[in-house]
């Protein structure tokens, strides 16, 4: 008798506690900022190795500190805008960068997004030992840098270059033609900023007497236009964007000798159908290394110019049946003859050297498994530090290897993922370290991966999630016998009971190289996907074909093709879910953003009778409406591949909708255009189908700002409870 009141109590005092746990609620999502995450906010590690600065922020009060690595103990205030006032006023930044002798501080503030990676910014050079503060310039700017010495700042203003010299005021102009939707000098174009991923278009030489710098010449680029909403007529916005077989920006590098003041045109090549998707300075500060790529995107060549004549030879060239892709892991040696890059040539992304003297390609990291970036290079003890995911598609370790590539050695050995950021000498690493089911810490830790300070530990995001009642998270591979397995993770609900059957939400991602089940916290979405868990859903998740960390043969087998053997994998692992003993196999629904959205839309329309439901937000509808650089590097042009891009379109799929379905895009999407959502509009109601919209005025990819944000994930929820 008294063991089974032993058994009942136990039972109650269990029941108690599980009920004490708490709900998530929208409000904790988007107002109370519940779940907030700390990070080490402003880190610098400084050049002399043994220090490292931070941002202390009380209010509208921002410190700059100096703080020792070893001992963590304060060494010094280098800024304090209560201290420092500019106009009388004290400066609030968003950012912050030294100088390279670390003399000088620049200071951005008022930042003003234009597209997704440039940002307008009102820019302030502060003096560390006068304690004075100038402003660079009486307007916002572009992409303000210092010289190596200083002395200058360089930046962008109306489409054209400048220079303002601290020491003597001369503020030369360095190009006059710039013009808004026909000439740009210094930044990039639309198309370049989004899918080369860069936007700082130009480059101080390392001893800054010259800078090299991309004119885009956008005149013959189709324009696209938008209505902004708001007064009594809308606003017309327009923009260069070139879609899927459309006309370029012709490109020019050219190198403007301060001295002088005399620019001249780099030796690109004769033909302008082409794209330079990087330059970057060489060691010798008369040579600039220039990446050219043809409009297909399967041949890239390394050329070197000469920053006096402009004359330019090839000192590389590589070349693939699908694609080459481009990074900024390259490093140039000390040699002066040879760089540390990554390249697919293997089949996998490794670490390579090439010798452009001795013509020699050497393979410093073979192994089945991808390179994920060059973490640093130490020209001292010639080592390369990188990140890697060598034992799971789903970890990131930090591993180090000398140049000939031997002596490799794993310096953060702990399951997960580790973003490491190097500082000067390579002595210390702060290292971001993470897994699926645990917040951030940041370490500082040793060249041997010893721990030698937390500097963030997010105890209090730790505690908060303590006192929610949260689903397990799990990751797992699965194999559904068709030749390929897939890395998956699945949210399930608290008191998940096996012997009970649970609709699922499957969301995904899908696009080429990307990854969306990795040993990382959080996971996109992972506080909304778990209150959905706590209302009794379980929330899945599989990387398919085309995602990275595979290889090159798992993530280019899309080629050409892109979203059939996507679809084909989602679909048979909804399948797959439908057959577990816990799945409820007729409400199983899919969700996606972007190339997700495009997915999810492919997904319902194709298999018919799989899928109870489906989201599509901000989808590509027809890859014709999308751009070229991204578009024709795994599609070729329409006119070369007219059914790879017709065959997979929702557009073309929508007579076949049976599912809930509901579609969401923001009008002023600069990226993936509201024409995607217009036009599969169009499709649905002309096959008679019923659906659910949502439009979001003035809004862009992301869909944010003011109440959009809670507004779309509410939307999302309540169609979710009423339709799975």
């Amino acid at each position: 008798m008294k063991y089974s009141l032993l058994i009942v109590s136990l039972l109650v005092a269990q029941l108690a506690n599980a009920q004490a746990k708490k709900q998530i609620t929208m409000d904790d999502l988007f107002k109370t900022n519940t779940f907030r995450m700390k990070s080490v906010p402003g880190f610098n590690g400084m050049k002399d190795g043994k220090n490292y600065t931070k941002i202390e922020q009380h209010g509208d009060t921002q410190i700059i500190k100096k703080y020792n690595l070893e001992t963590g103990a304060e060494v010094e205030v280098l800024f304090d805008n209560t201290q420092t006032l500019f106009n009388g006023k004290p400066v609030k930044f968003d950012d912050y960068s030294f100088s390279k002798d670390e003399k000088k501080l620049m200071l951005k503030a008022e930042s003003q997004n234009v597209y997704r990676r440039s940002v307008l910014n009102k820019v302030y050079v502060y003096d560390i030992a006068t304690k004075s503060i100038a402003s660079v310039d009486n307007d916002k700017v572009l992409h303000a840098t210092f010289s190596p010495d200083g002395k200058a700042v360089a930046y962008v203003k109306g489409n054209n270059l400048y220079i303002i010299n601290f020491e003597t005021g001369v503020n030369p102009q360095v190009t006059t033609d710039g013009e808004w939707n026909k000439i740009i000098n210094g930044n990039c174009d639309w198309v370049y900023e989004e899918e080369f991923e860069f936007t700082r278009a130009f480059d101080w030489s390392p001893d800054g007497k010259y800078i090299a710098f991309y004119r885009f010449d956008e005149s013959k680029v189709p324009q696209f236009n938008m209505a902004m909403y708001g007064g009594l007529y809308p606003k017309d916005y327009q923009y260069k964007y070139p879609k899927a077989g459309e006309p370029n920006s012709v490109i020019e590098i050219k190198v403007y000798d301060v001295a002088s003041g005399n620019t001249i045109k780099a030796d690109v090549g004769t033909e302008t159908n082409q794209y330079i998707p990087r330059i970057k300075w060489t060691n010798d500060p008369k040579t600039l290394c220039i990446y050219r790529m043809n409009r297909l995107q399967n041949k890239l060549e390394l050329l070197f110019a000469n920053a006096a004549t402009g004359k330019s030879e090839v000192i590389y060239t590589e070349e693939n049946k699908s694609y080459v892709e481009v990074n900024d892991n390259m490093e140039f040696l000390p040699d002066n003859s040879s760089f540390i890059f990554t390249s697919e040539a293997s089949g996998y992304v490794h670490l390579h050297r090439w010798d452009w003297k001795k013509k020699k390609l050497t393979d410093l990291t073979p192994g089945k498994y991808d390179i994920a970036d060059i973490t640093g290079v130490d020209k001292t003890k010639k080592l390369v530090y990188y990140t890697a995911a060598e034992n799971s598609p789903t970890e990131r370790k930090l591993y180090v290897v000398n140049w000939d590539g031997k002596k490799r050695k794993t310096i953060t050995k702990e399951d997960g993922t580790h973003a490491i950021t190097p500082i000067e000498g390579y002595n210390y690493f702060l290292d971001k370290y993470s897994k699926i089911n645990q917040p951030p810490v940041y370490y500082l830790r040793d060249a041997d991966g010893k721990v030698l300070k937390t500097l963030e530990d997010n105890k209090g995001l730790k505690e908060v999630m303590a006192d929610y009642d949260l689903g397990n998270i799990a990751i797992k591979e699965i194999d559904l016998g068709n030749g390929s397995t897939y890395w998956t993770w699945m949210i399930t609900p608290p008191n998940f009971d096996p012997n009970k059957k649970y609709p699922v939400l499957m969301y995904q991602y899908s696009g080429p190289g990307s990854q969306e089940v990795a040993d990382r916290f959080p996971i996109r979405d992972f506080f909304w996907h778990q209150m959905l868990a706590q209302k009794g859903y379980i929330v899945f998740c599989a990387d398919g074909t085309g995602t990275g960390f595979r290889g090159e043969e798992f993530k280019k087998k899309t080629y050409l093709q892109l979203g059939k053997y996507e679809s084909d994998d989602q679909i048979a692992i909804a399948k797959w879910l439908g057959t577990q003993t816990y799945v409820d196999k007729s409400r199983i629904g899919i969700w996606g953003w972007s190339y997700g959205g495009f997915m999810s839309s492919t997904c319902v329309f194709k298999s018919q009778d799989v899928f109870k439901m489906g989201i599509a937000v901000a989808p590509v509808t027809s890859w014709r409406y999308y751009d070229n650089i991204y578009t024709e590097r795994y599609m070729r042009t329409p006119q070369e591949n007219a059914d790879g891009y017709d065959n997979n379109a929702p557009e073309k799929m929508a007579a076949n909708l049976k599912a809930k379905y509901l579609l969401i895009h923001g009008t002023a999407d600069d990226n993936v255009h509201f024409q995607n959502a217009v036009m599969l509009t169009d499709a649905l109601i002309k096959a008679n189908k019923e659906f659910d919209s949502e439009y979001y005025p003035n809004r862009n990819h992301g869909i944010s700002g003011g109440n959009a944000r809670p507004h779309l994930y509410k939307r999302m929820t309540d169609f979710i409870l009423s339709n799975l």
